[in-house]
């Protein structure tokens, strides 16, 4: 990889059961953390680390996430007669920041297969993915941290973090020869391998940069774990050929797709808040005890 990264792939196809009921008529994309949408902060991770076009893999009824990015004209026009500058800026400066391109994923056949969905909005050049269950809080972009690393060494690269034993079932799991800074040149990459059978601790962590070849690759995948076209798999095959970078990224990951997750995140990013940090600290010395 020798340019910058332009496009990049946000899969938000699923049907978030594990928010139901909220997300019976409102996209699981579309909760938000505090108050913005979670798939708003995976949008401006990627345009903070140079991002310029977003291709959203969407399904049947998440027309609301390609609305949140469009222009709202009654909404805007009303805030600007209230004289309300500050939210008309900030609703004009969602819908101005981003080409975003969506398409659809006619059915939920695995991560490999939204990727793959995605082919002819991205070319023939190389993209990122970010999985908007995983909120990464850090100083560079997460993303930006893989295509530093993809750059420099002109390898696929996937965002790995430690997790305990326990939880290694799941995710995908790297493994592969240590190099400088903790990171791995991964050999062998597992989806949800059982306990007995994970090749390390060190998960995958929903931030990939990957060559425009992985299509192909996917193209040609048979099913695997559930019977759906894994994107590890894909992997895998870059990992054979010493072509896969693991990169453990600096920052805090919370996992927005798990209820606790997505609680600890809304209070982590409260606490950021100078609006909402003190009288947050103070509730919670109430009720922690």
């Amino acid at each position: 990889m020798n340019h910058p990264l332009r496009k990049v792939v946000v899969p938000a196809a699923g049907l978030g059961t594990r928010f139901l009921p909220a997300t019976k008529a409102i996209p699981k994309e579309m909760l938000p953390i505090v108050d913005t949408p979670t798939i708003q902060l995976i949008v401006e991770e990627a345009l903070s680390a140079g991002a310029q076009e977003v291709v959203l893999v969407n399904g049947r009824g998440k027309g609301a996430i390609e609305d949140h990015f469009d222009r709202a004209y009654e909404l805007e026009d009303q805030l600007q007669r209230k004289g309300k500058k500050e939210l008309f800026e900030e609703v004009r400066r969602i819908s101005d920041s981003v080409r975003l391109v969506s398409v659809r994923q006619k059915e939920p056949l695995g991560l490999g297969h939204a990727v793959l969905a995605a082919r002819h909005a991205v070319g023939t050049e190389w993209f990122g993915v970010l999985l908007g269950d995983d909120v990464v809080d850090a100083d560079e972009p997460a993303i930006g941290q893989l295509v530093r690393f993809a750059r420099k060494t002109g390898k696929a690269a996937v965002a790995l973090m430690p997790v305990p034993e326990t939880q290694v079932h799941l995710y995908g799991v790297a493994a592969g020869r240590a190099i400088e800074g903790g990171h791995v040149e991964v050999d062998r990459i597992v989806e949800k391998p059982p306990r007995d059978r994970a090749p390390s601790t060190l998960a995958v962590v929903g931030r990939y940069v990957l060559p425009p070849d992985v299509f192909d690759i996917l193209a040609n995948l048979p099913a695997g774990a559930g019977g759906e076209i894994q994107l590890t798999d894909a992997l895998a095959v870059l990992a054979q050929q010493k072509r896969l970078l693991g990169v453990r990224i600096q920052g805090v990951r919370h996992d927005a797709g798990d209820r606790l997750g997505y609680v600890q995140a809304n209070v982590a990013y409260a606490l950021k808040r100078p609006d909402l940090r003190e009288p947050l600290l103070a509730w919670l010395r109430e009720v922690v005890k």
